[in-house]
C-alpha cells in the first residue's frame, strides 16, 4: 500500500500500485486534465509511471518548467510522425529540445521545401486533433537494434548500436510511429496545442563534416497559443531590432571578410563607443580605480606561468619575433599583476583597484561570429582588485552598488544574479573557499537581492557572481561578473607585507560591469531599437533651415551648441523642410531644430522631438536647460 507524499506535505494512501495520473485524478479532475508528467523522488517520469512503494510525488503541468520541456520533446516526436506519414522514405535520426523549441534531423533524398514545411505542420495539427495515446515500452539493446533495422531506420539503429549491450531502452509509440527516447512524454498528442515549424537547415550526421548532410527542421512549442503568439512577436521584434541591420541603416559600424570578427567603427558608432567609455571611466575614478594600459604582445612564458596557455591555447593569437613567441593578449589580468609587482606593497596599500580598457583578441571559431555579439577583438571594462581575505565582502558590496547604478543609467533594472560555488577540481584550501563563498553570499543578502545558487559552477580558482540583464524582449544577456581568484596572484609571484611582517599573497577580484564594450553596444542598439537616449545619441541635434535666408542664424545656433559640448549637425540643403525632417527622424536624431522667419525674427528655435512631438519655439537658453536636465537624468 504505497503512501504518496505531495509537495504541500499532505499524504495519500493507496491499496495497490498506482500511476501518476491516477494520483492526479484522486486529487481532482482539473488536475488530471492538466497533468503532463510527474516527478517521483526527484526523477521526471511519464503520467503512466506505476508507483509501487512510498514516494514523494510532484504532478507536472504546463505551468512548470519541466512541463514545457515535456511538451517540446513530445512535439519533436509529433514532427517526426508527421514527416514519416507524408514522406515514408525519410529516415529519422535525432530530435532534442533546445531553447524555446526543438529540432529533428532527417535523411531524405529530396530537399524539403517551404511548401513541405506547411504540409508537415498541417499534418501535425491533424495528429493533435486525433488525440493519439502515447505509450512507453522497454526493449533490450539488441532487440531495439533489430526493431529499427526492420523498419529501415538505419540511423536510429546505428545510434542504438553505440549503447552498451546490457542497457534496456525505452521506446515511445503514438499510432503507427515508434521512436527511441528516454522520455517522459505527454499522455497523448492532444496535449500539444501550440507549436510552429520555423525553418529548415542542414546538419551533418553526428556533427561530423565527413558524414552525410541531413535536413534539420526547427520548431517552437509552448503551453498555449497566447505564449506562442507572444514568442513569435518577440522574434519579429528581434528581427526589426537586429543590431547589424540597424548599424547599416544608421551608419554605425561594419564588419567584412578581410578582418573576421573585427569591427570597423564609423564616426557615429565610435561616438557611442566613446560616450560609454568616458561614462565608465568617470565612474571608475569616483570609485577609487586607477586606470592603466598594458601591452598587446606579451611573451608566451607569462601566459604559460599564469595558466592561460594551457586553458586557452587554441584561442590565443600568436606571433613570432627574434626567436620568441608572443601572445596577442586574450585578457588583461596577468599584465595587471605585473604592475602590482612593481615595488613593495604593504597591507596598508590594499585594496588596490586597477582598471583598463584593454583590447583583447581571441580566436573564436568563424561559425560563431555574430555582429558585435561575438567577435575576435573586443575591449572590456575590465578591472582587478588586489585585497586581503577580510576585504572581499566590502569590495564585493561596493562593486554591486556600482554595477546597479550603471545598469540603471542604461535603462536596465531587471537583473538576474547567480552565485557559482566551488567546482570539484579547484585550487585553494576549503577554509579560504568557505570564507570567499560566504563573503559573496553575505554581500548579496545584505542588499536583499534575489539570487540563484549554481553549485559547482565556480571557476577553478574561486567562486563568482554573474549578473545578467533582461532586455525589452525578455532576452537574457550575461554581462557583469565578479570573481574571486586565489590562484593567479600566487602563480605570478604577487605578494604584500602583512601587518605581522610576513609575506602574503593578495586575493585578486576579477570584475566587469558591461563586459565586452562591443557586445554591450550591440545589446543597447537592440534594446533601444537604434533610438538612443540623448546622452548616448551620436548626433543629439540637427539644425535645419526652411529657406536660404535662415542659413546664417542656423550656423550661429550650431556654433553655440557645439561650444556647449553638444553633438550637432546642420542641414542647409535646398530641400523641403518636410523631407529633411523625415530623413533625420529616420536617423533617430533626438531633437530636430527648425528655423524659419518667425524663429529668425524672435531669435528662437522651433524644436521637434524624435517621437514627433512639437515642443514649440524656445530661446536657446531654455533649450539647453532642457537638454542638460535630460542628459543629467540619463534619459
Amino acid at each position: 500500500m504505497p503512501i504518496i507524499t505531495l509537495p504541500d506535505g499532505s499524504k495519500r494512501e493507496f491499496e495497490e500500485a498506482v500511476t501518476v495520473m491516477a494520483v492526479a485524478k484522486s486529487i481532482g479532475s482539473g488536475l488530471a486534465k492538466a497533468t503532463l508528467a510527474g516527478k517521483v523522488n526527484g526523477k521526471t517520469v511519464d503520467a503512466s509511471y506505476l508507483i509501487e512503494q512510498d514516494t514523494e510525488l510532484s504532478i507536472i503541468t504546463a505551468k512548470d518548467a519541466e512541463g514545457v520541456d515535456v511538451i517540446r520533446h513530445s512535439t519533436a516526436h509529433l514532427l517526426a510522425q508527421a514527416v514519416k506519414q507524408l514522406f515514408p522514405k525519410a529516415q529519422v535520426t535525432i530530435g532534442p529540445v533546445i531553447d524555446n523549441g526543438f529540432f529533428y534531423d532527417f535523411s531524405y533524398e529530396h530537399p524539403f521545401s517551404p511548401e513541405d514545411l506547411k504540409a508537415i505542420e498541417k499534418k501535425m495539427q491533424f495528429l493533435v486533433s486525433q488525440n493519439i495515446e502515447i505509450t512507453r515500452s522497454v526493449l533490450s539493446r539488441d532487440e531495439a537494434v533489430s526493431f529499427f533495422k526492420g523498419l529501415g531506420e538505419n540511423y536510429k539503429a546505428e545510434i542504438i548500436e553505440s549503447i552498451p549491450s546490457n542497457e534496456d531502452l525505452s521506446l515511445y509509440t503514438q499510432g503507427e510511429f515508434t521512436d527511441l527516447c528516454r522520455g517522459p512524454h505527454v499522455p497523448s498528442t492532444g496535449k500539444l496545442k501550440a507549436f510552429k515549424l520555423m525553418k529548415i537547415a542542414g546538419a551533418y550526421w553526428r556533427g561530423n563534416s565527413d558524414n552525410e548532410m541531413l535536413q534539420r527542421i526547427y520548431g517552437t512549442a509552448w503551453t498555449d497559443k497566447k505564449e506562442l503568439k507572444a514568442y513569435l512577436y518577440r522574434l519579429e521584434e528581434a528581427e526589426k531590432r537586429d543590431h547589424r541591420k540597424l548599424a547599416k541603416s544608421l551608419d554605425l559600424f561594419h564588419t567584412q571578410e578581410e578582418a573576421p570578427g573585427m569591427v570597423f567603427w564609423h564616426d557615429k558608432g565610435w561616438s557611442i563607443y566613446q560616450q560609454i567609455e568616458q561614462y565608465i571611466r568617470q565612474k571608475l575614478q569616483v570609485n577609487g580605480y586607477g586606470e592603466v594600459k598594458t601591452p598587446q604582445l606579451v611573451d608566451r612564458s607569462l601566459w604559460e606561468k599564469s595558466g592561460h596557455w594551457e586553458k586557452f591555447g587554441d584561442m590565443i593569437f600568436t606571433t613570432h619575433s627574434e626567436h620568441r613567441d608572443y601572445a596577442i593578449k586574450p585578457m588583461n589580468c596577468p599584465c595587471h599583476i605585473q604592475i602590482f609587482n612593481q615595488g613593495l606593497k604593504s597591507y596598508r596599500d590594499l585594496p588596490i583597484r586597477m582598471a583598463e580598457f584593454g583590447s583583447c583578441h581571441r580566436n573564436e571559431p568563424s561559425g560563431t561570429l555574430h555582429g558585435l555579439m561575438r567577435v575576435r577583438n573586443f575591449v572590456q571594462d575590465d578591472a582587478h582588485i588586489f585585497c586581503t581575505e577580510d576585504q572581499i565582502q566590502d569590495e564585493v558590496s561596493t562593486f554591486i552598488d556600482l554595477l546597479f547604478e550603471v545598469y540603471k543609467d542604461f535603462g536596465f533594472e531587471d537583473v538576474i544574479i547567480k552565485l557559482s560555488t566551488r567546482p570539484e577540481n579547484r585550487v585553494g584550501n576549503d577554509d579560504v573557499w568557505d570564507k570567499s563563498e560566504k563573503a559573496l553570499e553575505v554581500a548579496l543578502n545584505n542588499k536583499n537581492l534575489a539570487w540563484e545558487l549554481q553549485p559547482g559552477e565556480g571557476a577553478f580558482y574561486g567562486p563568482k557572481i554573474e549578473f545578467s540583464l533582461k532586455d525589452c524582449l525578455d532576452r537574457v544577456w550575461q554581462c557583469g561578473t565578479i570573481q574571486v581568484d586565489f590562484s593567479m596572484p600566487s602563480r605570478l609571484d604577487a605578494t604584500y607585507i602583512a601587518e605581522d611582517g610576513s609575506k602574503q599573497v593578495p586575493v585578486m577580484l576579477h570584475r566587469a560591469i558591461l563586459g565586452s564594450l562591443e557586445r554591450f553596444i550591440g545589446i543597447l542598439i537592440e534594446q533601444y531599437s537604434g533610438t538612443f537616449p540623448l546622452w548616448l545619441a551620436p548626433v543629439q541635434l540637427t539644425v535645419m533651415n526652411i529657406a536660404s535666408r535662415h542659413e546664417e542664424y542656423c550656423e550661429k545656433v550650431r556654433q553655440e551648441l557645439e561650444k556647449q559640448g553638444y553633438r550637432v549637425k546642420i542641414d542647409l540643403r535646398n530641400e523641403k523642410i518636410g523631407f529633411k525632417i523625415r530623413e533625420h527622424s529616420m536617423q533617430r536624431v533626438p531633437y530636430l531644430l527648425i528655423i524659419g522667419d518667425k524663429e529668425l525674427e524672435d531669435q528662437t528655435i522651433a524644436v521637434r522631438s524624435q517621437k514627433g512631438d512639437d515642443l514649440g519655439s524656445l530661446p536657446l537658453a531654455d533649450l539647453t536647460n532642457m537638454l542638460n536636465k535630460q542628459i543629467a537624468d540619463k534619459k
